[in-house]
């Protein structure tokens, strides 16, 4: 029997915490890696040296998101370090060492799980460093080990007033066996994990001395950038590259699989050479429908029944003896991810070996795309994993766009090569991936009473998996799992519900988007439920409050937020609130948002205030500001952002015409932790689904009409 996907990710969550915790780093040595004299390296997440630093290796990559302050708070907080002792440093590609337990056999970071996967893996790394230590001290002090205390860095036996640094017993800890087991601290004893501390990554990123890929500089490199097709779907019928060549600095003009690749000396002059080239595509297979077409198609699908993801009662028989029917369809754009960092990889292609460096997302998927890329096994792939300015997403590819881009050139000029691939910010805009287009037709039955007795949701849209490698994982019986979250887990109490999907097939390349499925369900449902509310003549938060029964959770978050902000309570004349509340990536989010008109007839959010249940906070502050800037991210894609498609090619380049927030737009928000000692859930992705919602839900309190379509600068353009 085929293993279902629970039992494959609890299957190699199990093996991957069996490798993990026991591995030694003498391991690291046969493959190449060195350890200084002197160092204390009991596993593979923690050194520690004779001058007392603490070294905590991170297998998740730093996007901004605070992943490295939050893994190195665990570690330390078992191993009961000082935190000025804490340094950072990224793991290698090893997925036998550093897999994401959430993730099965596989190394990576995303889907918020971060905190979640390695809350007990660095917890046990430390204890078992911290036990380790204190024999050591206990072996030279010839005293018991239960007499020996360890306190922000110091190893102790107060009985005798002897006292050492972890750096003065790391050549004799690396000497202990490692305990078998150990005992992990009880919450309540906690003095790292819950409380502030400045974060491991600023220090760099304030001097400047932070490395990124665009400041990566190696001997006798070449930047390469990319001529694209214009349309989806396009390839090259011929070139010609002779003015390209003649573009000082230019050294070779390739073809590679995405398209003609310029080399140079250097950035500019790539580009240059780029603008300079003469292509003739052929665009018979190409994509040439646009976002009109595509929002008509999706419409007529919605009207019809498509595949099940959720029957629960007997929808038909609900709606038939409904006293009243409520219908919308709500709409939602492609949307590009624009991190701040723009796309780019540094590759060195050697004889019999290969080196990359870059903000790798996916490091196990990259290194095995890289190396079917250059011919060679992926333990002769050496990826060096770098910060990265920001990736909504966009980083973690299945396919590995970029640095399979990095490898076919080097490998089309021959080794030895050193190649630095470079995506300009147009050109991820007009031919990077997406977050899908979506449709979303609802219908909600309510009897005499006014109460909801039945809710049918169709989506319409494309499958972020299919074709990919992580399709056997997230289809289900033809079913996207990422289309439907938010939807297939809808927790209100309603008696009949029916979720249907349709999937559609469409040239334009789509990916994860930050909350993923969770980005445009929560906004049909959460709109819908107060356009429901209205009709229905019921306040919307006890409308939910009634429907959440049994969800503690969420009615915790609900009433806190609803609590600090005012909900009930007069606002001054032109103002609304508005709510909304959803759980993804194992959080539990409500916000609500208050709301004027702006100027120009539009919606201007003036407070948000947001109650999060994540479980326990490793970094309070770190949740906080991941929930701040969830809303302006959120807020933007709301009010302005948008991909539009005409005759298969996107209209939009940079941020002068893929709008974001501005600082001006940033409303006053104020985050609320609802404090738990249950284990960490995610923290980086479930700040953005609600304030979409709450956003509507203000705005239909305020003028009185919904919003059904995203961005909200629509309302202008309707009634111009």
């Amino acid at each position: 029997m085929r293993p279902s996907r629970r039992q494959f990710l609890q299957g190699g969550a199990a093996v991957g915490m069996g490798l993990l915790i026991g591995v030694r780093l003498d391991r690291a040595l046969a493959q190449g890696g060195t350890i200084a004299p002197g160092v204390f390296a009991p596993n593979a997440f923690v050194r520690i040296a004779p001058d007392n630093t603490v070294t905590v290796i991170a297998k998740h990559v730093e996007l901004g998101q605070g992943a490295y302050t939050g893994l190195a708070t665990l570690l330390a907080e078992e191993l009961d370090a000082d935190w000025s002792q804490i340094r950072i440093e990224t793991a290698p590609a090893d997925v036998t060492r550093y897999n994401n337990l959430a993730w099965g056999p596989a190394q990576g970071t995303g889907g918020s799980s971060s905190m979640a996967n390695s809350w007990e893996q660095l917890r046990r790394a430390g204890a078992t460093a911290r036990a380790m230590l204190v024999a050591a001290a206990a072996q030279r002090w010839q005293v018991p080990a239960a007499e020996v205390t360890v306190e922000r860095g110091v190893v102790a036996h107060p009985a005798s007033g002897r006292r050492a640094t972890f750096g003065e017993l790391a050549a004799e800890a690396a000497r202990q066996a490692p305990p078998a087991q150990v005992t992990l601290k009880d919450p309540k004893d906690f003095k790292l994990i819950g409380k502030r501390a400045p974060r491991v990554d600023s220090p760099a990123k304030t001097d400047g001395s932070a490395v990124y890929t665009l400041d990566l500089r190696l001997p006798d490199m070449l930047t390469a950038v990319i001529a694209r097709p214009p349309h989806f779907g396009a390839t090259v019928k011929s070139f010609d590259a002779t003015a390209a060549r003649r573009v000082p600095g230019v050294t070779d003009v390739v073809q590679v699989p995405a398209g003609i690749a310029v080399i140079a000396r250097g950035t500019w002059a790539a580009m240059k050479g780029r603008r300079a080239l003469a292509i003739d595509w052929d665009e018979s297979g190409a994509e040439r429908r646009g976002t009109v077409e595509l929002s008509a198609a999706y419409r007529a699908l919605a009207a019809q029944p498509g595949a099940r993801v959720r029957w629960q009662g007997d929808p038909p028989a609900a709606f038939a003896g409904a006293a009243r029917v409520l219908e919308a369809v709500y709409e939602v754009p492609y949307l590009a991810h624009t991190p701040m960092e723009p796309l780019d990889c540094v590759l060195r292609l050697g004889a019999d070996d290969c080196e990359v460096w870059f903000g790798s997302q996916s490091q196990t998927f990259d290194q095995l795309s890289v190396a079917a890329a250059v011919g060679m096994p992926p333990a002769k792939v050496r990826l060096h994993t770098l910060l990265a300015g920001g990736s909504f997403g966009r980083r973690s590819t299945p396919r590995s766009d970029v640095p399979v881009e990095a490898a076919t050139i080097a490998k089309a000029l021959g080794a030895p090569r050193t190649i630095k691939v470079v995506w300009t910010r147009e050109d991820d805009v007009q031919g990077g991936f997406y977050r899908p287009l979506y449709v979303h037709r609802l219908r909600a039955g309510l009897d005499a009473g006014g109460r909801l007795v039945a809710w049918e949701h169709r989506i319409v849209g494309q499958s972020i998996v299919t074709g990919t490698p992580l399709a056997a994982l997230r289809l289900r019986d033809g079913i996207d799992l990422t289309s439907v979250e938010g939807a297939a887990n809808l927790p209100y109490a309603i008696p009949n519900i029916a979720v249907e999907l349709h999937t559609t097939t469409v040239g334009i390349p789509v990916l994860w988007w930050r909350a993923v499925g969770s980005t445009h369900t929560a906004f049909a449902i959460e709109a819908f439920l107060d356009e429901v509310a209205r009709a229905a003549g019921r306040d919307p938060l006890a409308l939910r409050r009634d429907l959440l029964t049994g969800q503690p959770r969420y009615l915790g978050v609900l009433d806190l937020a609803a609590a600090r902000a005012g909900w009930g309570q007069p606002l001054p004349p032109g103002r609304a609130r508005g709510l909304a509340v959803h759980e993804c990536f194992g959080s539990v989010v409500a916000q609500v948002a208050e709301v004027s008109r702006d100027s120009d007839g539009l919606p201007r959010v003036e407070r948000v205030v947001c109650a999060v249940d994540c479980g326990i906070a490793v970094n309070p502050d770190v949740v906080r500001a991941q929930m701040e800037g969830s809303i302006g991210f959120g807020l933007g894609s709301a009010l302005w952002s948008e991909i539009t498609v005409v005759d298969g090619r996107v209209q939009q380049s940079n941020f002068h015409d893929f709008r974001i927030l501005r600082i001006d737009e940033m409303p006053r928000v104020e985050v609320h932790i609802v404090p738990s000692a249950a284990p960490p859930t995610g923290a980086g992705e479930p700040g953005v689904p609600p304030i979409a919602p709450a956003v509507a839900n203000a705005w239909l309190a305020l003028a009185g009409r919904p919003v059904r379509r995203l961005p909200f600068s629509g309302l202008a353009t309707a009634r111009s």
